[in-house]
């Protein structure tokens, strides 16, 4: 390892266990250098300023929760991954609470690497059970729907744990969420309306998915519009 990465690495290491020790999840820059024995122009060559430091020490902790997640291997149901998901995101964060608030505090000006990554993996599962027909709308909203919802909850165990202290929280909240996006088993004898937004949501799906579906780049972008409006239009729509 070079000098310059064995400084590099000491500081966000030094940087990520002061958030977690912090009563409030706030660290000045002079406390991280005293503690990493660097002086402040190597912090600030390594990491811009102080929110590039932070941003960083976002990513290097989010590292190993989306490490368990890339590591993961996709099982034929994508709603009970999606439930998984859903419940290794809180656990998380109830076990890191300065991080996860630091993660979505509206200080942070350019949203983390990880929060983005995290947000594409879930739009992957909800893709994978569009496909299958499981999904009310199409997988670009429900995943700002599940997203918004999970980070909310999340939030509120960390944030005011007194207040939200039912343990089965979590649970009712992605359950309720996850019944106004997903559909019940596909059923044959469905009625038309009930039918309509989950094909559309699925031939969206599965518009995405195919190398070629004898459509231009422009055709497909198109359709694929016309498509998500139908979806997430519902039946009601």
């Amino acid at each position: 390892m070079s000098s310059t990465t064995s400084t590099r690495t000491r500081i966000l290491q030094v940087a990520a266990q002061l958030v977690g020790d912090s009563p409030d999840g706030d660290i000045s820059t002079r406390a991280v250098c005293e503690a990493a024995q660097v002086g402040a122009p190597a912090l600030y060559r390594h990491f811009g300023d102080k929110e590039g430091l932070l941003s960083a020490v976002v990513d290097h902790g989010f590292e190993q929760y989306l490490a368990t997640k890339r590591e993961r291997e996709a099982s034929a149901d994508p709603v009970e991954d999606l439930r998984r998901g859903w419940d290794s995101h809180v656990e998380f964060a109830v076990r890191n609470p300065n991080l996860y608030r630091l993660m979505n505090s509206p200080a942070m000006r350019t949203p983390p690497a990880a929060a983005l990554e995290s947000h594409r993996i879930l739009t992957r599962d909800l893709e994978r059970a569009a496909a299958q027909g499981r999904m009310r709308v199409a997988p670009e909203l429900a995943a700002q729907m599940v997203m918004s919802a999970t980070v909310g909850v999340a939030l509120m165990l960390v944030a005011r744990p007194a207040t939200f202290d039912d343990p089965g929280l979590s649970r009712r909240v992605r359950d309720a969420v996850h019944a106004s996006i997903l559909t019940p088993d596909p059923d044959p004898d469905a009625g038309e309306e009930a039918e309509v937004p989950s094909a559309a949501a699925r031939l969206s799906a599965l518009l995405r998915q195919a190398q070629g579906s004898g459509l231009s780049t422009a055709e497909a972008a198109l359709m694929k519009e016309w498509l998500d409006r139908v979806a997430n239009a519902g039946p009601e729509g």
